[in-house]
């Protein structure tokens, strides 16, 4: 039996065993099993490899994006540069075990990118967060030569804070991404603190939350007629690049 996994803390609700049990059911694919590994601390990691012998890849969720690093033996130039992981391939040789380290989120935000088909010309965008998810968002923008600039709740010098947001910078920033968790399940009422009333329909909102479908942060999107899109199909996206990386 091939084993898949994903780690972090919490895992109250999980879209990747929910995705993978729903694969392997479609594609008939008996031999594999995806399982929730809740750890309480990445110190963790090397009990939880001897006790899943059959674990050959596996995903990384909050918080353990970068703290993963540390543990690896090898890393990709992607996910090196972003400085975040969210895949892990697991290589047996006899009783050596070794790691290699991969950001599909790369793939998948782009690929949410592409299915906005944003029209407008020269567009700048604002990235809510500054997590290991807006890592992966920041390098992607900067492939496709987006200009952005990361609003933060503790901002650096080149960085905006949200008291920093304004009527004006909302209406010259149309690409607006949340990286951050605010408006998760169960939490549903949260969202990040900006001047909504400056949405535009030339507007364009990428929420990397999934459940609800859809959150207040893209609700409010919709009131000013912007175009949006949830997390899932960043999701999908990674998650079936994680499959094919697991199974090289």
């Amino acid at each position: 039996m091939k084993i898949y996994g994903l780690i972090g803390k919490p895992l109250t609700h999980s879209f990747s065993k929910i995705y993978f049990d729903n694969k392997f059911e479609k594609e008939s694919i008996s031999d594999a099993k995806f399982k929730l590994f809740t750890l309480e601390s990445i110190e963790d990691m090397n009990k939880l490899l001897l006790s899943e012998p059959e674990l050959i890849g596996f995903s990384v969720t909050i918080p353990y994006k970068e703290k993963i690093i540390k543990y690896l033996d090898e890393i990709s130039e992607e996910a090196q540069i972003i400085g975040a992981v969210n895949s892990v391939k697991v290589i047996r040789n006899n009783k050596q075990i070794k790691l290699k380290g991969f950001n599909t989120d790369i793939i998948g935000f782009k690929s949410s990118v592409e299915k906005l088909n944003i029209k407008v010309k020269n567009i700048k965008a604002l990235v809510l967060g500054s997590g290991g998810a807006s890592k992966a968002v920041c390098f992607v923008l900067q492939k496709l030569k987006i200009p952005f600039v990361i609003v933060s709740r503790n901002p650096d010098s080149d960085q905006f804070s949200y008291n920093d947001l304004t009527s004006d910078i909302i209406k010259n920033h149309l690409l607006i991404i949340n990286t951050t968790p605010l408006g998760m399940f169960p939490n549903i009422d949260e969202c990040p603190q900006l001047p909504y009333q400056a949405v535009t329909s030339n507007h364009h909102f990428i929420d990397l939350t999934y459940n609800p479908p859809l959150t207040t942060f893209l609700k409010k999107a919709l009131e000013g007629d912007a175009k949006i899109i949830n997390g899932l199909h960043m999701l999908e996206k990674q998650a079936e690049a994680s499959w094919n990386l697991w199974n090289l």
